[in-house]
Formats: structure tokens, C-alpha cells, sequence
């Protein structure tokens, strides 16, 4: 274990995206641009250089921070993949996907509960069942009214078949259109993102049980290293995955006294979007697991100002499976209203998806949270956040009606 105070020197960073298809450089370029940007404001030395040695995609920052030399490796723990397959259904298949998700989340319960928590997220997950509908609704207007404009023209059953079919093409090609556009729209992408755990109740489906044996192997390799500390770090739906993935290295490897301090930290989470479904009973022990553990030490970020996360919901006690001896994790807020000066909060108000990935960027007028300190600084999460209080308007009422552990 790493002793209070004593300097990293060499840090192993594991980053678990949210379902997301792009490739991992895009993450690599969001650091590079935001950890320059961050270096600039904050007074300290950071850069990027090509991965060092073998295995999945990653990238290596050299930093000197508060006159400490560090050296991280960063990898990306790669699933996107699977998102992409995922997403890869027709116009027909998504509407379908959205009839069985909506019916899911309120056959459950689910939505009404987690309405009680943040309506933000809840509104962020209805946003993409409204817009299907209303690209639906416009389609069929067109379509409408085409058949009716040529059955004027031709009073017949054969102009009704000729309107109703150019009616179709119209429909289908506008409906295409909104498909073909949805990466300014989003709500094909939110509809498949909601529908990954929702299509089976929040099991876990088999092909990412599989990937994450796999990151659990990655992360049990590098505790075996000789870095200071080991880092994991889960954003919006990795939030969940890295819950799980730790939960499985501690029951197989336990924690050794030598070796680098695991860290764990939670960025924009989700949890309750999964946890909430009935047949989420593997997340819901992994959390009630992980709340019990002193290590890793496990902090979870988030801001009011995120209306795609459930923000200062404590992830283990909304979801009612809090432990007696409950310790973690810490919860507080990176507080972008206070952490962005009041001109960039005004040009990134209403840019919700960019504000989802606001915790992997720089800050103007930073307070506590320094992403780039957190993943390239001298000091472990313990040593940083280890004596702070949590933010008091955390909301930690259970609320969750699925509180099994078990089937």
C-alpha cells in the first residue's frame, strides 16, 4: 500500500468509456488538447508520447507537477465494438428496440423511481423515444398527404396505389434522412445506449461478461508491476463496468499489502439506469461489495450541471443495497458552475453531451478536480481526496424497489 505522503513516481491508468463506438484516439486526443489547455491555466508541464510496449491502445504522459517528475501509462479498455454492433439495426429494428425499451423501464417501475432521483437524466433518456416518434409522426404526414395529392390528380384505385407507394418512398426517405443525421441528433445513439442493459433487465449481456474477464486480467497484471499506483477509471456507463470489473480482481486476488495502491474513480455515472431493472442483481452485490471495502479507494464525480448523469446520487445507497459497515464511496461534485468561469458556462449550458464529457477536460477557473493531477499527478486518489468531506447535497435515500443480490 502506498504510504501516506509518499510520491508517485509511475502510475498504470486503466479508462473504461461509456457506450461509445469510436475508436479509443479520440479519447487520446481529448487529453492531448484538454491536459495542454489544463497545463496552461493551472502553472504545471504535461505531454503526450506514443504507448510504451505491447497490448491494447493506450498512451504515455510524461508530467511535472508541485516539482514531481511522473510517468503514466494510460490504456483504454476497449468495448466499443460491441457498441457498434449494438447500434448496427435498421429503421424498423430501432423502433422496435425503443417499443421494448420504454416498456421495460415502465412496466418496472424503474422510470417513476428514477424520476425521484434527477429528472435530467430521466429527460435525456425520454428525449430520444420523443424524437423517434415525432420523425415517425412526420413521415407519416408526408406520406398522408402525398397519397391523398395524387388520388386528387387520379380518383382511382390505381392512383390510391400509385399515391400510397410514393407516399412510402417519401417516408422512408425522410425517416433515413434523420438516421443518416443522428450524429447532430443523438437519438438513435441514446436509444441504443439505453437499450443495451434495458434488453435484458440489467443482466449483463454474455459478449461483455466476457470482455470484462478480460480487463480484469489487464488490471491483475498491472497490480503485479512496479507502479506506484493503479488507476481505474470508469466514465457514464464504464462507471458500472469498472464497479463490477473490481468487484471480480478482489474476490480473485484480494488486496496485497505490497504492491501499488488501486484507485478507483467514477465520472458522470449512471448506475441507477442499470441498477434500477430487476435483473440487475450481479451489479447491485458488485456494489454492495465494493461499498464495504476500504480499498480501492473509490471516489464518484459528478455536477448538478450534467443533465445526463445522475449527479451527487450516491450509486450504492439509491440503489438500496448499502452494507451496514457502508464506506464508500465519496461523493462530491466537480461543480462546473464554480469550476468554469460564468463565459464558458454560458457557451456550454446547452451543449449537453459535450457537458457529459466536461470531467475529462479542462477547467478555467478549477477548484478541487484536476482530471490531469488526478490521472498524471504526484499523489494518489487517497492522498488527494482521502480527508474530503463529501458534498452535503448528496442524495442517498434508497429508492430503488429491486434491492436483490441474487436471483
Amino acid at each position: 500500500m502506498s504510504e501516506q505522503g509518499k510520491e508517485v513516481h509511475r502510475r498504470r491508468v486503466f479508462y473504461i468509456p461509456g457506450y461509445d463506438p469510436f475508436h479509443p484516439r479520440r479519447y487520446r486526443e481529448l487529453y492531448r488538447k484538454e491536459s495542454a489547455a489544463q497545463a496552461e491555466i493551472t502553472g504545471y508541464e504535461i505531454g503526450l508520447k506514443p504507448k510504451q510496449g505491447k497490448g491494447p491502445y493506450g498512451w504515455h504522459v510524461s508530467a511535472l507537477i508541485d516539482g514531481a517528475q511522473v510517468e503514466s501509462e494510460i490504456e483504454v479498455l476497449y468495448w466499443a465494438d460491441m457498441v457498434k454492433v449494438s447500434m448496427n439495426k435498421g429503421i424498423a429494428s430501432t423502433y422496435g428496440v425503443m417499443a421494448q425499451t420504454a416498456w421495460t423501464y415502465i412496466s418496472t417501475g424503474a422510470l417513476w423511481r428514477l424520476m425521484r432521483l434527477r429528472k435530467g437524466p430521466v429527460i435525456a433518456a425520454l428525449y430520444p423515444v420523443g424524437f423517434l416518434l415525432v420523425q415517425a409522426s412526420l413521415a407519416w404526414l408526408a406520406a398522408y398527404g402525398i397519397a391523398q395529392g395524387v388520388q386528387m390528380i387520379l380518383p382511382s384505385g390505381v392512383g390510391a396505389a400509385l399515391g400510397w407507394g410514393l407516399g412510402a418512398l417519401l417516408a422512408y426517405g425522410i425517416l433515413d434522412f434523420f438516421r443518416r443525421k443522428d450524429n447532430k441528433f443523438f437519438a438513435y445513439y441514446l436509444m441504443h445506449d439505453y437499450a443495451y442493459s434495458a434488453r435484458t433487465r440489467g443482466a449483463n449481456p454474455a459478449e461483455l461478461e466476457a470482455r470484462m474477464g478480460e480487463f480484469v486480467t489487464r488490471i491483475g497484471e498491472a497490480m503485479e508491476g512496479d507502479a506506484d499506483e493503479v488507476l481505474v477509471i470508469g466514465h457514464s456507463s464504464g462507471a458500472h463496468i469498472g464497479v463490477s470489473v473490481l468487484a471480480d480482481l478482489l474476490r480473485a486476488k484480494g488486496m496485497q499489502e505490497a504492491g501499488p495502491e488501486l484507485s478507483f474513480l467514477t465520472l458522470g455515472q449512471v448506475v441507477p439506469m442499470v441498477s434500477f431493472l430487476p435483473e440487475a442483481w450481479r451489479l447491485r452485490a458488485d456494489l454492495a461489495y465494493m461499498a464495504s471495502q476500504d480499498r480501492p479507494f473509490w471516489v464518484d464525480v459528478t455536477a448538478p450541471g450534467d443533465g445526463c448523469a445522475f449527479a451527487l446520487c450516491d450509486p450504492v445507497s439509491v440503489s438500496g443495497v448499502a452494507p451496514q459497515d457502508k464506506k464508500q464511496p465519496l461523493v462530491f461534485s466537480a461543480a462546473f458552475t464554480q469550476s468554469l468561469s460564468p463565459e464558458r458556462w454560458r457557451e456550454l449550458r446547452w451543449k449537453f453531451f459535450r457537458l457529459h464529457f466536461q470531467y475529462l477536460c479542462a477547467f478555467d477557473a478549477p477548484k478541487d478536480y484536476d482530471y490531469f493531477q488526478i490521472t498524471a499527478g504526484p499523489q494518489t486518489l487517497l492522498q488527494r481526496y482521502g480527508t474530503r468531506v463529501p458534498s452535503k447535497s448528496r442524495i442517498e435515500a434508497p429508492v430503488n424497489r429491486f434491492t436483490s443480490l441474487a436471483p
